[in-house]
């Protein structure tokens, strides 16, 4: 009985090793776990629903908590400390909130409002100041503003406007049109506006034709005149005498009638940066104007420069092509003038002239005409 006990422990043994020795064999390769595959994501949507897709064009409007004005559009949002404002900026809107007739001071910049209609502002008759800038707005209602008569600011920059809105109140200080598509502004769009003291058409498509001789007829009252980044390729006409600051920058302005300037008696800035303007495009003395303050001349084609008057203060004539400069020449005075009077020495304190064909030093007859000149860029 031992003796098989023995041999079947035997066998049993021998049977164990041999599995081991199989194992270990170098002509087998352990096996590898089989890998899931990522789920098809389509496969588990559930049919007819389409998936979300985001980031949106028009996120959803933002509504607030409810107002102690009972009249307060949920969308906006009314300030117990300031009653007569209501400020539905920044709030995802498509259109205009019905307006309380209490309210003087609206806010609806930085939205997706396309069109402006006048049922809208039925009963704000009140309104002194309304901010629309950075919509999408391309029509405004004619009877928008024909029914505001006390409204002062309106600012209607960066939108989608093709034209000047119309009918609007003669009793507006400002108004801010930059960075539209208004291409021309018909005759009398302006009409009747004495009040009107700043006018920014800034960033529009504004060409020659666009702009007509009384285009700006009846602004009596006009300070700032805002035609920088169009197309025009002219000075404009008919620039109301009263302007104090004509910005010109970023047109393609060629030439400078002689006696443009002679009839506006109070210009103080002018700036004609990156246009066209070239030594035979400036007449010799066109900038000799004793109101003149600053001159912005930087990046055009002149050769040399232009004649100016003892007034100025700050000439830019940066990025041009001038290669030599004449003291004596551009002086306004006589250099070797005595000045006994300090208020005859000429006001030149700010010159920039680099991006030229220059290298310092400047001439001297340059320090010994202008005496104030304590900056210079070259």
């Amino acid at each position: 009985m031992r003796a098989v006990v023995g041999l079947w422990s035997a066998l049993t043994l021998f049977l164990l090793m041999e599995a081991v020795i199989a194992q270990r064999s170098p002509g087998r390769k352990p096996t590898r776990k089989p890998q899931r595959k990522p789920l098809d994501r389509k496969a588990t949507t559930m049919p007819g629903i389409p998936e979300p897709q985001e980031p949106t064009d028009f996120p959803p409007p933002i509504f607030g908590p409810p107002s102690i004005f009972p009249d307060c559009p949920r969308e906006c949002s009314c300030d117990p400390s300031h009653p007569s404002a209501l400020n539905c900026e920044n709030r995802n809107l498509r259109k205009v909130p019905v307006i309380p007739a209490r309210i003087h001071y609206l806010y609806l910049q930085n939205n997706y409002i396309s069109e402006v209609t006048a049922e809208a502002f039925a009963n704000a008759t009140e309104l002194r100041w309304v901010n629309m800038a950075n919509n999408r707005i391309q029509r405004v209602d004619k009877e928008v503003f024909a029914k505001i008569p006390s409204l002062i600011y309106l600012y209607l920059q960066k939108n989608q406007l093709k034209q000047v809105p119309s009918a609007l109140p003669v009793g507006l200080e400002q108004l801010r049109l930059g960075r539209n598509r208004i291409t021309r502004i018909p005759p009398g769009a302006f009409q009747k506006m004495e009040r009107l003291v700043l006018l920014d058409l800034y960033s529009n498509q504004l060409s020659d034709s666009g702009l007509g001789k009384n285009t700006f007829k009846g602004l009596s009252h006009l300070i700032q005149l805002n035609l920088a980044r169009n197309v025009l390729k002219k000075m404009p006409a008919g620039v109301p005498a009263s302007v104090i600051q004509l910005f010109l920058d970023r047109n393609s302005i060629e030439d400078i009638p002689k006696d443009y300037f002679e009839s506006l008696v109070h210009l103080a800035f002018v700036r004609l940066n990156y246009n066209q303007l070239s030594d035979r495009g400036v007449p010799k003395a066109v900038f000799n104007v004793s109101t003149l303050v600053d001159l912005q001349l930087s990046h055009n084609q002149l050769a040399s420069i232009p004649l100016f008057n003892a007034h100025l203060e700050h000439l830019h004539l940066d990025h041009n092509s001038i290669e030599s400069i004449n003291g004596t020449r551009i002086c306004p005075q006589s250099p070797t003038s005595d000045y006994g009077d300090i208020t005859l020495v000429p006001k030149l304190r700010y010159l920039r002239l680099d991006g030229n064909h220059l290298s310092p030093p400047l001439p001297m007859d340059v320090a010994m005409c202008f005496r104030h000149l304590h900056s210079i860029v070259i």
